[in-house]
């Protein structure tokens, strides 16, 4: 344990440390998830991961700043991956491929989203925990409105999304929702369909607009006028 507590004080990072570091975040996400992040001691962290309360605090001060560590590890991994997806076209931005490729790679833990909500409800008690929750969920927009606007001059965006950090906060939105509906209906592969006709509605005006000049109507939608009725039917 001195041992540890002299790495923090000094800032070295030895193999010991950062498998010590790995088994508390695995044991802190798996007693989250089937506690709830409020109902959750630090005493229980330590028992799950077979660890004195010494080794927890050579690495954590406190559950919040475990709790953050677990979010920076999954918010990185999401933005990866939307980052990633969206990589593959170049400058150019084919958005329902893109769409297609985000939402079946995207992560939809649901033990997660569990984790994630109990502790979203304790932020919101806490200005500072909401602040520190903020600044990390703006790395996800970030990095979705980073390849947004890589595009913005090859693909143009919805007007009424005005920008790309405005589309990247209508996608964070977006999966918000779905990801609430997921934890109450338990079926991710509703959840990955949903989401994507979502994004592909947000990020194309829910359409594809090269397929008719705008503020013209589909010829397939148009009446046949041979079904219409003639002047001289009954009402």
């Amino acid at each position: 344990m001195a041992t540890e507590q002299n790495e923090r004080a000094t800032g070295r990072v030895t193999r010991r440390r950062v498998r010590t570091r790995a088994k508390l975040l695995d044991a802190a996400f798996a007693v989250f998830a089937a506690k709830g992040f409020g109902r959750v001691s630090i005493e229980e962290v330590c028992e799950a991961a077979g660890y004195s309360r010494g080794a927890f605090y050579s690495n954590f001060a406190t559950l919040d700043e475990l709790f953050f560590a677990l979010y920076r590890e999954r918010a990185e991994l999401i933005a990866q991956q939307v980052a990633d997806a969206l990589a593959g076209d170049g400058p150019d931005l084919d958005v329902p491929a893109s769409v297609d490729r985000v939402t079946d790679v995207l992560l939809l833990d649901l033990d997660w989203l569990l984790v994630k909500t109990d502790f979203l409800v304790h932020a919101a008690r806490d200005p500072a925990v909401a602040q520190t929750l903020l600044e990390h969920r703006a790395r996800l927009r970030r990095a979705i409105a980073d390849r947004l606007a890589r595009a913005r001059g090859h693909t143009p965006l919805p007007a009424v999304l005005a920008d790309a950090d405005s589309a990247a906060h209508a996608v964070v939105a977006a999966y918000d929702g779905v990801t609430t509906q997921l934890l109450l209906d338990k079926d991710v592969d509703a959840a990955r369909a949903w989401l994507k006709q979502l994004l592909t509605a947000l990020l194309t005006d829910g359409g594809t607009p090269e397929q008719h000049p705008p503020n013209l109507p589909n010829p397939s939608k148009l009446p046949n006028p041979s079904n219409l009725p003639s002047s001289t039917s009954p009402e």
